[in-house]
């Protein structure tokens, strides 16, 4: 069975065939989702992408966040995207190959604010995979706004999503809120290949002991219950938050996110 609100919103829960640009080329498609904002899911994104391409593979990252963009500016891109005049865009590139495509890549100033209704942002995002030309990509990840909205069923329906990995934080009140976002992939008959933590842990720089900020978590409950693999747990890691701040995402160490990367190469 699909998903009635799904259908009703204009589309199939799973299209056999999507549109694309005949320019483009990729091979798999990972969606990294979460039921709420503010747990990581960007950096999960992007270390994903920063491991892959060190492994060898071409790697790239469509911003689907498209009204709290944060790719450009964690990877340190600044220039602009740039068109050949024909209805084709062109990814920006990181310093180490990562193709990547955001909203800010477009606007004057990364500061300048999107503030457009659901369709039109979601249309939008739908361009990012028809009118960008991906050459030669192994692996895009797809940076998903928060939540369950028109982005995340557009991105459902309109990409050839080849798996999700979900992002959550150690609370309680977080893993109901992802429970909602394995009920929509399930909804949308697309495989979860698993959960990352973040702010799992603090590893304290005197004694080594992991403290728990956030207190026990409750994400292996909820992977128990739903039958998906805890992929990996990330520490809090201020070195690693400043990094991507001044734009050197590309330099954090990508240690933790493996076993996710690995689950998503057996694909």
């Amino acid at each position: 069975m699909g998903c009635e609100h799904a259908q009703a919103a204009g589309g199939q829960t799973s299209p056999s065939q999507f549109e694309e640009n005949t320019l483009s080329e990729v091979k798999r498609v990972i969606a990294v989702l979460s039921g709420k904002g503010g747990v990581g899911k960007s950096l999960v994104t992007s270390l994903l992408a920063c491991e892959m391409q060190r492994r060898g593979h071409r790697a790239a990252v469509l911003d689907a966040d498209i009204t709290g963009p944060s790719i450009p500016r964690m990877f340190g891109i600044k220039e602009h995207a740039l068109g050949d005049g024909k209805n084709h865009i062109f990814p920006c590139r990181s310093s180490n190959g990562v193709d990547i495509m955001s909203i800010n890549l477009l606007l004057e100033s990364d500061t300048d604010p999107v503030v457009w209704r659901g369709p039109v942002i979601a249309g939008v995002v739908k361009q990012f995979w028809t009118e960008v030309v991906w050459k030669d990509i192994d692996y895009m990840y797809v940076d998903m706004p928060p939540g369950t909205g028109d982005v995340p069923l557009t991105v459902f329906q309109s990409l050839p999503v080849d798996g999700i990995i979900v992002v959550t934080s150690p609370q309680s009140l977080v893993s109901m809120v992802v429970a909602k976002a394995v009920r929509m992939a399930e909804l949308m008959n697309i495989p979860i290949l698993g959960i990352v933590e973040n702010m799992s842990y603090f590893t304290c720089p005197d004694c080594g002991c992991e403290i728990k900020v956030f207190g026990d978590s409750h994400v292996e409950e909820i992977a128990t219950t739903y039958g998906i693999p805890l992929l990996a747990r990330l520490p809090i890691d201020p070195a690693a938050a400043a990094a991507c701040d001044s734009g050197k995402v590309e330099s954090i160490d990508t240690a933790p996110i493996q076993p996710a990367l690995d689950k998503i190469l057996s694909l």
